[in-house]
């Protein structure tokens, strides 16, 4: 066991940990625990704004399993992984400040919040948050495997003592801290992250004897690395094109991604995490995934790809840097794990259990309840992590695929579309759930139809379907005075 590396990544934790101590302080004299606990009150501004969003989304997949993939792959999944530059500014340019606004006069707390107050549908609510917990179930499984397979390349644990080690040290500062912990540690987070990243690139290069030498590596193990299309040459263009779609443009169908267009403080904190995150998401990225492939020629024949990163950093730096740079795939990793819990957390608790089973349950009761169901669920999340895939992105891409082919239209086109009611939106996510899940095993069996990701023909049946149930059944223009007094009204 490493100490040398392990005493930075623990002086991390603490750090970690306090800030969720002091969290969980200011929710104790807090006069709005819903808002406070699942949103961080709607104070977020700008840089922390950027930061959360881009340590929500940039992952163990971006950290390890990306990285990895390109390894085994080469830099055409460098391209590939080069589209998800956009993500923050489309998430914020769409949603934007309409979503911030009617998320504000409808009181949400929550994605789901304004998917019920924009339709007045149970169906609506209860498909959303079925949705959500199957879908993110999978994502949450694959941060948690990525951590545990973080610490037992660090330390020489098993990978069931490390995934142990992992589950306590989130579940602590998460459940306790709520929202506020999350936004704050993920400000610490993302700068980690970019100061690690820089790190490990600079280390990697120099190990590799230059970019030039690495390159010619590369090229006399195999040509194809070196190519757009993969090493085995099955990175089609449509392929590599319609993944646009997948964490690009489609990302604002993300709850995890899109609850945080509602949490910010004001249009400036808006305007100013448009620019940081763009920036700071295209730099972690781009150098990620650079790594693994360069990672190649210096340590050949790694079996695992989720090991890349964790065992270069090893190779290249002195042990208490590499402790320094492991802390970034931790932060990734941990950031969003807390993020997909509370999401998870605040759909059972918020969205279910005080709407239809208890609408008048007391503050303690719901302090129990949101730190009890968050605890079960990382339980839960554990059990399913004991028996890990050997390349953890792809369950982290079905999860992520599955939510947006459910969430896209209703809630763009709910912001946009004033004839969109609530017929469209249950045909929409229905459809778009069953033909991804229907999609996703046909393809396991037989290949890509029509050569393009999986995510690409749900998003185009579930917009069809979205359109075509809204005029057909019920047609009505949609009124957001009338609506708003509604809700008023029931409140």
């Amino acid at each position: 066991m490493n100490y040398s590396v392990l005493i930075p990544m623990i002086v991390f934790l603490i750090i970690i940990f306090f800030i969720g101590y002091w969290s969980s302080r200011k929710l104790a004299g807090s006069s709005n625990f819903i808002s406070d606990y699942f949103l961080g009150g709607r104070e977020l501004g700008g840089f922390v704004l950027a930061m959360t969003m881009v340590a929500t989304y940039g992952s163990a997949s971006s950290f390890l399993g990306g990285p990895g993939t390109a390894y085994t792959m080469g830099f055409g999944w460098v391209l590939l992984a080069m589209t998800q530059v956009v993500t923050g500014y489309f998430v914020l340019m769409i949603l934007g400040k309409k979503y911030a606004i009617m998320a504000r006069r409808y009181n949400a707390v929550t994605m789901i919040d304004f998917l019920k107050a924009r339709y007045n549908s149970t169906a609506v609510v209860l498909l959303s948050a079925l949705s959500i917990i199957i879908f993110l179930f999978s994502a949450m499984a694959a941060q948690w495997i990525g951590g545990a397979r973080l610490i037992e390349s660090l330390t020489g644990l098993s990978y069931q003592s490390a995934l142990f080690l992992f589950a306590i040290s989130v579940l602590v500062y998460v459940t306790i801290g709520g929202f506020r912990a999350v936004a704050l540690t993920d400000a610490v987070q993302g700068a980690v992250m970019l100061i690690g990243t820089l790190i490990l690139l600079v280390a990697v290069i120099i190990s590799g004897g230059g970019i030039s030498n690495i390159m010619q590596d590369l090229i006399n193990e195999n040509p194809n690395l070196v190519t757009p299309y993969g090493a085995e040459g099955n990175l089609s263009a449509a392929y590599v094109s319609s993944f646009w779609i997948l964490v690009g443009v489609g990302v604002v169908g993300l709850p995890q991604i899109a609850v945080r267009a509602m949490s910010y403080k004001n249009a400036r904190s808006m305007h100013r995490a448009l620019i940081i995150g763009t920036i700071v998401t295209g730099f972690i990225m781009l150098n990620m995934h650079l790594i693994g492939v360069f990672a190649r020629p210096i340590l050949p024949g790694i079996e695992v790809g989720d090991k890349v990163i964790p065992l270069i950093a090893l190779e290249t730096l002195p042990p208490w840097v590499a402790g320094i740079v492991l802390a970034a795939p931790m932060a990734a990793i941990m950031s969003t794990v807390d993020s997909l819990l509370l999401l998870v957390s605040s759909s059972i608790v918020k969205d279910v259990y005080l709407n239809y089973v208890k609408p008048d349950a007391s503050l303690k009761t719901i302090k129990r309840m949101s730190f009890g169901v968050t605890g079960i669920l990382g339980v839960i999340v554990f059990l399913l992590a004991l028996d890990p895939p050997d390349l953890l992105i792809f369950l982290n891409l079905f999860a992520f695929g599955g939510l947006e082919a459910a969430f896209i239209w209703p809630i763009v086109l709910g912001l946009y579309w004033k004839w969109g009611n609530k017929y469209g939106a249950i045909a929409s996510m229905a459809t778009g759930i069953l033909s991804y899940i229907a999609l996703h095993f046909y393809n396991i069996e037989n290949g890509n139809l029509f050569g393009v990701h999986t995510v690409t023909l749900p998003v185009v049946l579930s917009l069809l379907a979205f359109i075509a149930f809204s005029l057909l059944i019920k047609r009505q223009a949609y009124d957001y005075n009338a609506i708003l007094y509604r809700n008023e009204k029931q409140a």
